[in-house]
């Protein structure tokens, strides 16, 4: 059987190796793998010929979505789940991605929908073993334990259930090739058998993917390119907070999140963000409060930063739930713009909640609470802080504003720090700051 070589970032094939990809030039991702080759069709019916026509003329109908009722799950996948629609969900190993599977086919099954759970990694007694601990006792789940994605594709077109759990992809294969399942060539036919199998019958398949260390979809990326949408489980493996993330959505927006919480009887959804990311503490030393936005949601979390005095010639730096490159920028325009002297010293940064925010209207948070640690005195009253800090120390306008104050105002902030340069109506607790000075001299006040 030939083989041939291609691309994990792109999937451009050749049939030679090289160490750079000619197409999309990332160095060592050209993979061997087995050509997949049939016979011709005998009695194929002549060429029928199709001409282009004008979109405006083409008909189409409203896309029909199944929901589960659970509206943080509903609110990731744009609505709900869309007939026939392909979705690989990824995550670190013992996230709760099968968990989640697992109660999906029970949200469907209380609506009277067919679900049908194929396994290649468990045993039927190790899932039922589970589903009692999380109280599924649909009787329209129906359980298959095999590895072979022929069989999948036969029970799929017999059954014509209404959703399809596949857990996990990297586990099953097609007997026609020679490779071991979870090879680039099983996970590429493997999937095109499933997503021929789910578009013809209008089914969903939903697949678990397992995750490399630099935490994407283990296997080639066109895999992702294949499915319909992308859902990546995140959260520390010991905090009981989980986020449910789209990366690709070709139904819905990818900016939207779900925000569940692991208990002993599995996974419930979290309605009210702001009770997971705040300490409720007040007062406290190097603590300061921002809004972040993610797709239509706005909600409060808390900044903790800590600087003191290093003990090494080289001091540290740590940052979690943000960029590292974003705290060297921040630490740069403080010493620039009011004149501190931070090469010697610690600076840690932590999000509380377990939360991973990219948000730029989190900057003047963090330097208000970088303030407050290095004054070593506690932030006055129950101030907000939402803008972005360029890099001569201005503070700039963010996106949905009005949003944002309106969240904060209604957890009872009575100071709310904001660029400048907005177009605002006056507000008593809406606070205007042009640069970092005019922080620093609001917070002296």
């Amino acid at each position: 059987m030939a083989t041939v070589f291609f691309c994990a970032d792109c999937g451009y094939e050749t049939s030679k190796w090289s160490g750079k990809c000619p197409s999309c030039g990332a160095w060592s991702t050209m993979k061997e793998s087995t050509m997949v080759t049939g016979k011709a069709a005998k009695n194929v019916a002549p060429h029928t010929h199709v001409r282009p026509q004008r979109i405006i003329d083409l008909k189409y109908s409203e896309v029909s979505r199944l929901s589960t009722g659970i509206s943080e799950f509903d609110l990731v996948m744009g609505g709900g789940i869309v007939t026939g629609m392909m979705l690989l969900i990824g995550g670190e190993p013992g996230i709760g991605k099968s968990t989640l599977m697992l109660q999906l086919s029970e949200w469907m099954g209380k609506q009277g929908k067919k679900t049908l759970y194929c396994s290649g990694e468990e045993s039927p007694e190790q899932i039922r073993l589970r589903s009692k601990r999380l109280q599924v006792s649909s009787e329209h789940i129906y359980l298959f334990c095999t590895n072979d994605t022929e069989q999948i594709v036969d029970a799929i077109t017999e059954q014509k259930p209404d959703l399809v759990i596949v857990d996990s992809i990297q586990s099953i294969s097609l007997n026609s090739l020679e490779s071991l399942p979870g090879s680039i060539s099983q996970l590429r036919e493997s999937t095109n058998r499933l997503l021929r199998c789910g578009k013809s019958l209008g089914i969903p398949i939903f697949m678990v993917g397992h995750v490399t260390k630099e935490g994407f979809v283990a296997g080639p990326k066109i895999l992702e390119h294949m499915v319909d949408t992308v859902l990546y489980f995140e959260g520390e493996l010991r905090n009981q907070y989980k986020i449910l993330r789209a990366v690709k959505n070709r139904f819905g927006s990818t900016n939207e999140i779900g925000l569940f919480e692991m208990t002993n009887l599995g996974l419930v959804q979290v309605t009210n963000p702001n009770s997971i990311f705040l300490s409720h503490e007040e007062r406290q030393i190097g603590t300061a409060i921002g809004c972040i936005t993610e797709g239509s949601r706005s909600f409060i979390v808390e900044v903790q930063t800590l600087a003191t005095a290093s003990n090494y010639g080289t001091p540290q730096r740590v940052v979690v739930g943000l960029e590292q490159k974003k705290l060297a920028i921040l630490l740069a325009i403080m010493e620039k713009n009011l004149a501190l002297y931070l090469r010697s010293s610690d600076v840690f940064i932590n999000l509380t909640g377990g939360i991973r925010s990219a948000d730029p209207s989190l900057d003047l948070a963090i330097l208000a609470a970088l303030i407050s640690s290095l004054k070593d005195k506690s932030l006055a009253g129950k101030p907000v802080f939402i803008g972005e800090v360029g890099l001569n120390g201005e503070v700039r306008p963010v996106s949905q504003l009005d949003n944002r104050i309106h969240e904060a105002i209604k957890l009872g902030y009575d100071k709310i720090f904001v660029s400048g340069y907005t177009k605002l109506k006056s507000n008593p607790k809406v606070i205007k700051v042009k640069d970092i000075k005019a922080l620093f001299a609001a917070l002296e006040a």
